[in-house]
């Protein structure tokens, strides 16, 4: 009895990607040069995941937008996720702003700004100073041609593409009804290729964190081991606190919530990429209840609106090189990186290095904290990614749900009930049929109990 319950635990795919992780993480460690040679396996993965994004989104909004029926409702549900992001988005840079002066990561280590080689961190700075404003972010929304947003996978082009012929199918009526039943149809294939590509998600995180610790070793995380502790402390707080209390108030509580999408934050802890997921979170949350349009809309503008986790990084990590290097900063001289950081963190999801190129557009605007102190962030930064990338997942998951609340297009029963059931929505989701073995029964009295303060 014992036999079958255990080999149908290993057909789990958040257990998969566990064991994968613990294993990457120990080749790393025992084998560094061979482990950093199993980045290109990690990058395979993503990039893969990557190629479906496009057409996923695409599918999914016009789709969605066509069964609307009301060109008016699609405007008022974007300027609510506007209006969410950046209300959430404010707090967790507030939260971060609070626990790194509580903690002071930086104090005492005394660092001469002008005794620091810059040149390791030059790229970073070189993008921040010919990245360009408000109206350059907003034009590049609008691609060169049809196919360009396409090509490049830009998400905000291919939502605004799909936005506009979601609008234009809804205006033809029933002479357009054809055209969204084959997208439709569509959609079902690419989510099915979606599944036999998360099968690899073993391979990918286990490289992806095999070339991390072999890459920059154990001994960087014990040397900077007070600013991770004060970027995860602070990532908790903001998990539990405020979307904790989002997501009670969508009534999907916090824990039910997790224990639903383990699968998807494993595989963002191995591959450090939440872009790596997004077909398979856009597909249970459709699952749970959520009007496709909102899904199509939401998330993926949420990957460059609504970073949680990257807003928490960024305050924290600027404090710290200013902590670091002694710049004594007011708290108007604080605030006023936070708001410049509101700015400076949109629109750079999928850039290289992003979290570095905001830094240092931050720094370099606020001129009170020198940018050469990034160069103390290059080493521990790969470790903190990980916090940010799973905050971010579990933020657009959050912040989706309660849209859809907001906007009444989120079924609270249904969602529920996936919770309670413990089954995995019958579509092209499943990746494994699922079986009411004893270890299933184990993990969700496991999980019950402390889910009972949440529930």
């Amino acid at each position: 009895m014992q036999s079958p319950s255990r080999f149908s635990l290993l057909k789990q795919l958040y257990v998969q990607v566990l064991i994968a992780i613990v294993i990457g993480g120990l080749f790393g460690y025992f084998f560094p040069a061979m482990g950093t040679q199993l980045q290109p396996i990690a990058e395979a993965f993503i990039k893969l995941i990557k190629m479906m994004l496009a057409p996923i989104i695409f599918c999914t909004v016009v789709v969605g937008i066509a069964k609307m029926g009301d060109i008016k409702k699609v405007g008022k549900t974007g300027a609510k996720a506007l209006i969410y992001f950046e209300v959430v988005s404010t707090l967790a840079l507030l939260i971060g702003l609070v626990v790194v002066n509580v903690l002071k990561p930086g104090a005492g280590m005394n660092i001469d700004a002008s005794h620091i080689d810059a040149s390791a961190i030059s790229s970073y700075v070189h993008k921040a100073e010919s990245g360009g404003g408000i109206i350059d972010f907003i034009m590049g929304i609008i691609p060169a041609t049809l196919g360009d947003a396409f090509v490049k996978g830009n998400m905000l082009q291919v939502i605004l593409i799909s936005v506009l012929f979601g609008i234009a199918m809804l205006q033809t009526g029933e002479r357009g009804k054809p055209v969204i039943d084959f997208i439709d149809r569509g959609l079902q294939g690419l989510f099915r290729m979606i599944n036999l590509i998360m099968r690899l998600a073993p391979l990918g995180a286990g490289a992806g964190i095999a070339f991390t610790i072999g890459k920059y070793g154990v001994a960087t995380l014990l040397s900077f081991g007070y600013l991770m502790l004060a970027v995860y402390i602070t990532s908790f707080i903001f998990v539990v606190v405020v979307l904790g209390a989002i997501a009670s108030w969508v009534g999907f509580p916090l824990l039910p919530l997790l224990r639903y999408i383990k699968d998807e934050i494993f595989v963002t802890l191995g591959t450090c990429s939440t872009e790596a997921v997004l077909p398979r979170i856009m597909m249970k949350l459709e699952e749970a209840g959520v009007e496709k349009a909102t899904v199509g809309m939401v998330l993926p503008t949420g990957y460059t609106f609504n970073a949680d986790g990257t807003s928490i990084y960024l305050t924290m990590a600027a404090l710290f090189v200013a902590q670091a290097t002694n710049t004594d900063l007011s708290w108007m001289q604080q605030l006023v990186l936070l708001g410049v950081l509101l700015l400076t963190s949109k629109g750079s999801a999928g850039v290289a290095g992003a979290g570095f190129v905001a830094l240092a557009a931050t720094l370099s605007s606020i001129g009170t904290v020198p940018v050469a102190g990034l160069v103390l962030l290059l080493g521990v930064d790969r470790f903190m990614n990980e916090a940010r990338a799973v905050v971010n997942l579990i933020g657009n998951t959050v912040a989706t749900l309660a849209i859809a609340k907001w906007d009444n297009t989120f079924d609270v029963a249904k969602a529920r009930e996936i919770v309670q059931q413990q089954k995995s929505p019958k579509s092209a989701l499943t990746d494994v049929p699922a079986s009411k073995s004893s270890h299933q029964s184990f993990i969700s009295e496991v999980w019950r109990r402390p889910c009972a303060l949440l529930t």
